[in-house]
């Protein structure tokens, strides 16, 4: 239909107009479409507002990521275990271990890490209260954390701004005591650090949270709270003894562990710690803050730990516990109490006897002195003195020096012969060269350098030092066993007698029968238990420095000390007599102490070494000394540094020349002439010190002379005459010559002989040698009965 304008009406007619105006309206707006659909449709967005979510799926969105966050939270609270002691770090348990000196009291070392587990009932109170006053003030109350703190950390951590640590004490034991919570810094590990605190904090009791913590927290010297207070107020200072100014000291630490004892950080930091103690509980700590001093601490201990002679006794002590299987890494984590064999007094005792001995030796600065002493009735190391500091000097001489034995070497000979049978009373050479036929010498063999009479006893023999005697008791052995230079019956004497098989059989090959006459290498220690089987009646305990290891009360590892019969208790007695004739009138007479005492002097060729080794029942000591000079390439002799041969040019490595290395040093050691015998400064230094280890000991005596054995006539006929018209080819000398009285090169002590004189060197009496056998009509030789009975030992 057409309307009356000619337009096409719309279908449903022309539109009605509203009373007033309206929509449809002449004066209102159009009305709604009949054909439109999108009338509950919103207004289109336009610009920047298009990019922005509705608020209703921002909410939803927000609540399913909450809810998710708090669903795994939920579920990985709920997989978190419950810890307990057994998940503990080994750090955590981790106590150094401590060396004492014999009595088991008094401390000589402390290795690994410094902490001392202690019950919580050993804490004071003070000291729990400074803690919690500082570190966590709520921490009697709290579920195990701090929840504004929590955040605080957890979101400065995500963000970067700051690395923090976990905030309560409850945390904070949680981290450095359970295994599985690393020291990383991140959100995982503090989630699971938290999840873990709540956990403890519903199993286990606040004490017990505490007394875990302050075990394992570091205070910078130490780990735990008993350690660190020995640390820092002394050793003989303990935890519940701590007054509020140290236990306010202590707490500051926590904090600051790396800092030094009085740096000003610190003291602010002990400041606070008074003024959070007034806060916790001011009618107990309110005037804290104006009467608390800041305390005075310690040297800290751990500086000194291998200095001095300590160095020496630790390194002694680690090496034998190493042989025993328990291993440095142990020792500094398993927290042992070890007790060595030291005695405190008598180890002070050695290195004051030798210092004052040394200051009068010529060329002291060259001059390398080692002591041994030892408990011959077990083998324990009682004392001993290998230099003055470790740490500047770290070789310990009467472990590390083997040198030659020279004379002092002989008793072991002696025992062998008395323990196969035969007689103190055997007629020995005196004067005569031994049988051509030994293997292994020059041509000559072995002869004395002074003249004496053509026999002697084994008395006469070991008092005046006979080689010509003892050589041809070792080669009369080798006969009777069928072994003609091996010379086992003596090495297996000093075998068992606990010296070094490789070195003993090493020695054999090279020198044959100069072995019996000291050529073998020996240590101090070696020779002061060696000589125990003179000292106890021929049983033998080897040498060791360590009297038990304890774990608590528990014995982990006892006393090494199994004893051998080395020889028989008749044949010790009797080899006694004949060195206590060295000390009474053969090459060391007049240098006894007072007591019953034996002992043999030994000097190697050009006097190189010396030595002295002497016993009483209860003690066996064993004085050595030698002499290095420091040569250069060129042979220039320099001064040693601290005993040692500069490896560089100039005052110190830092300043020498940098060409010269450990490698390829500047200088080094040459062994030359000390200038004296082993009857000199060794047996100085020997009876001064046998005389203050000896003090308030009671006397006591050697068993009787056991008289035991079959006399034995081992001297060569006489050489007849040689006619006027027969050659006499002069036969050479042998570089080893007799020592006469001390070990090889020393001219021999028979009487009459200008030698015999004993030189005193601090200038006591001369006492000549007499040979307590001679009579005036007694010939130069005699048969063996006339041995036994004219001329009884």
């Amino acid at each position: 239909m057409m309307g009356a304008n000619g337009g096409r009406r719309r279908r449903g007619g022309p539109p009605q107009p509203l009373p007033g105006g309206g929509p449809g309206g002449p004066s209102g707006p159009k009305g709604p479409d009949d054909f439109d659909d999108d009338d509950d449709e919103p207004r289109r967005r336009t610009g920047w507002r298009r990019f922005v979510p509705s608020w209703k799926i921002v909410v939803a969105g927000v609540t399913v990521v909450v809810a998710g966050v708090f669903g795994m939270i939920a579920i990985a609270y709920a997989n978190t275990p419950v810890p307990d002691k057994n998940d503990a770090q080994a750090e955590a348990l981790a106590q150094g271990s401590t060396i004492y000196y014999s009595d088991g009291k008094t401390p000589i070392a402390h290795l690994g890490t410094k902490r001392i587990i202690v019950d919580i009932s050993k804490i004071p109170e003070v000291f729990q209260d400074a803690v919690i006053a500082i570190e966590n003030d709520t921490f009697r109350e709290d579920s195990g954390i701090s929840i504004p703190a929590m955040f605080r950390s957890v979101w400065m951590t995500a963000t970067g701004q700051q690395l923090q640590g976990a905030s309560t004490i409850t945390q904070q034991m949680a981290r450095n005591y359970y295994d599985g919570l690393s020291q990383d810094v991140s959100v995982k590990r503090k989630v699971m650090e938290i999840f873990v605190a709540v956990k403890i904090n519903k199993t286990m009791e606040k004490n017990e949270i505490l007394e875990q913590y302050l075990n394992t927290i570091n205070f910078g010297r130490a780990y735990g709270i008993e350690a660190a207070t020995q640390a820092y107020f002394g050793k003989r200072m303990t935890a519940a003894k701590l007054t509020p100014d140290q236990a306010a000291y202590l707490a500051a630490r926590i904090q600051t562990p790396s800092w030094s004892p009085d740096a000003p950080g610190l003291q602010a930091r002990f400041k606070d710690v008074l003024n959070a103690m007034a806060r916790l509980n001011p009618e107990k700590y309110g005037t804290l803050p104006q009467t608390a001093k800041f305390p005075k601490t310690v040297k800290d201990p751990n500086l000194d730990q291998m200095t001095g002679l300590r160095g020496y006794m630790v390194s002694v002590v680690m090496h034998e516990l190493s042989e025993r299987g328990l291993k440095e890494e142990e020792v500094q984590s398993g927290g042992y109490k070890i007790v060595s064999t030291f005695d405190q007094r008598l180890m002070k005792t050695a290195q004051k006897v030798v210092k004052n001995v040394m200051s009068s030796v010529p060329n002291n600065r060259e001059v390398h002195a080692s002591l041994a002493a030892v408990d011959p009735t077990n083998g324990r190391v009682i004392a001993f003195y290998g230099g003055d500091d470790y740490t500047k000097d770290n070789w310990n001489e009467p472990f590390d020096s083997a040198k030659q034995a020279a004379s002092a070497f002989k008793p072991y000979v002696l025992a062998a012969w008395l323990d196969a049978g035969y007689s103190l009373n055997s007629w020995l050479p005196g004067n005569e060269t031994v049988p051509k036929v030994i293997p292994g010498q020059a041509a000559n063999g072995f002869k004395n350098d002074h003249g004496g009479p053509a026999a002697v006893n084994a008395i006469t023999a070991t008092s005046a030092s006979v080689n010509t005697a003892y050589v041809s008791m070792a080669y009369k052995l080798d006969q009777d066993a069928g072994k003609i230079g091996e010379l086992d019956p003596v090495k297996q004497i000093v075998l068992d007698a606990g010296f070094s098989e490789d070195r003993m059989t090493k020695d054999i090959d090279e020198h044959h029968y100069q072995f019996s006459i000291g050529s073998a290498p020996v240590t101090a220690v070696e020779q002061a238990a060696g000589y125990s089987i003179f000292a106890n009646a021929g049983k033998h305990v080897n040498y060791h420095v360590v009297k038990g290891v304890y774990l608590g009360k528990t014995l982990k590892l006892p006393e090494r000390k199994p004893v051998k019969q080395v020889i028989s208790p008749e044949a010790s007695a009797d080899a006694v007599v004949a060195l206590e004739e060295v000390l009474k009138s053969g090459t060391a007479g007049g240098q006894g102490i007072g007591r019953p005492a034996g002992g043999k002097t030994g000097t190697n060729n050009e006097e190189k070494e010396a030595w002295f080794v002497g016993f009483t029942p209860q003690v066996s000591t064993a004085v050595g000394m030698y002499r290095e000079e420091c040569r250069t390439k060129s042979g220039k002799v320099v001064p040693p540094v601290n005993a040692r041969c500069p490896y560089w040019k100039g005052k110190s490595p830092e300043k020498g020349d940098p060409k010269f290395t450990m490698t390829n040093p500047y200088s080094t050691p040459f062994e030359v002439s000390l200038g004296f015998a082993g009857a000199s400064f060794p047996t100085r230094i020997w009876r001064e010190f046998m005389l203050e280890a000896h003090k308030n000991k009671p006397v006591a005596q050697f068993p009787p002379k056991a008289g035991v054995g079959a006399p034995q006539d081992i001297v060569p006929s006489p050489t007849p005459t040689p006619k006027p018209e027969d050659e006499i080819v002069e036969e050479p000398t042998l570089p080893w010559e007799d020592d006469g009285g001390q070990g090889p090169g020393e001219s021999e002590c028979f009487p009459g002989a200008p030698e015999c004189e004993v030189d005193i060197p601090d200038g006591g009496a001369e006492v000549p040698f007499e040979d307590p056998f001679s009579s005036p009509a007694t010939p130069a030789k005699q048969s063996s009965t006339q041995a036994s009975q004219g001329r009884r030992p």
